[in-house]
């Protein structure tokens, strides 16, 4: 990899990964688009790596009380009083909601890494979840938000999440979406959607860890930890500007993005 794939690579991950509009389609179609090598499964780890931090950094506060609160929940004698304290609630609602896209990921993981990769499924993925986000953001009732979230919705979500795992889907642009349909607010479905994202991209790169650690290679640290900063960096910044942004604006620039993007691949690749 030279220096320009990396910087690319490391800012199209950490910007796209909170954004509705898929981060495994983008770092799959760079390297279709380009005539550059693909990056491989090393700098797909950094680059993830670097988005985890960055959104457990934003919601360290978050992740404090909910931590503490979740540590005191296990001591009650049963969930629903360990579920009486917002916080411990929304840590359970977080924990819970990952077991669907854990479960599948682990039982199609290699079906889904061979043979889903088309940019032709990535095309169609976009528009089709791409109006659905579009008609949930145009149509949501209520503005609920994460702290109001029941065990049902909570699972609802999750299971929506693991729609995701099929590249162009967007796993926040799925899990805003089945928030929205389920009357939270545009940030409260964002707020929900990066928590979520915790658990998740956690046991991604530790599954993808393993596979490395599997499969010894020669390892390129300075364009590893380049990579770690400038995708921890801008997806940082993606997470705090799209939230004030979709408040003011909503999801419907995105949905114009996917559906542009999904043609463009539709009529190139067709």
């Amino acid at each position: 990899m030279d220096w320009l794939q990396v910087v690319v690579l490391s800012v199209v991950q950490g910007l796209t990964e909170f954004l509705p509009i898929s981060s495994s389609a983008h770092l799959i179609l760079v390297p279709v688009l380009t005539d550059w090598d693909d990056q491989g499964l090393t700098f797909d780890v950094a680059v993830h790596l670097g988005s985890l931090l960055a959104v457990v950094l934003y919601f360290r506060h978050d992740l404090r009380r909910m931590g503490a609160s979740w540590a005191m929940s296990l001591r009650q004698r049963s969930l629903r009083e360990g579920v009486e304290d917002p916080d411990a609630r929304l840590a359970w609602w977080v924990l819970l909601a990952t077991v669907p896209v854990c479960v599948i990921g682990f039982l199609l993981h290699d079906i889904i890494s061979v043979s889903m990769r088309s940019p032709i499924l990535i095309g169609a993925t976009l528009i089709g979840f791409g109006l659905l986000l579009g008609y949930a953001d145009w149509n949501k009732r209520a503005g609920k938000s994460e702290y109001q979230l029941t065990l049902r919705d909570a699972m609802v979500i999750g299971a929506a999440q693991a729609l995701a795992l099929i590249p162009g889907t967007s796993r926040s642009g799925i899990t805003m979406t089945a928030a929205l349909l389920l009357g939270m607010s545009r940030e409260g479905a964002a707020r929900f959607s990066f928590l979520l994202s915790i658990p998740v991209t956690a046991l991604a790169s530790a599954l993808e860890i393993h596979g490395v650690l599997q499969a010894p290679r020669e390892i390129d640290w300075q364009a590893m930890a380049v990579g770690v900063v400038l995708s921890g960096v801008s997806a940082y910044l993606c997470i705090h500007y799209f939230i004030a942004f979709i408040k003011r604006i909503g999801m419907q620039p995105f949905v114009v993005y996917r559906i542009v993007l999904g043609l463009w691949l539709l009529w190139i690749f067709w």
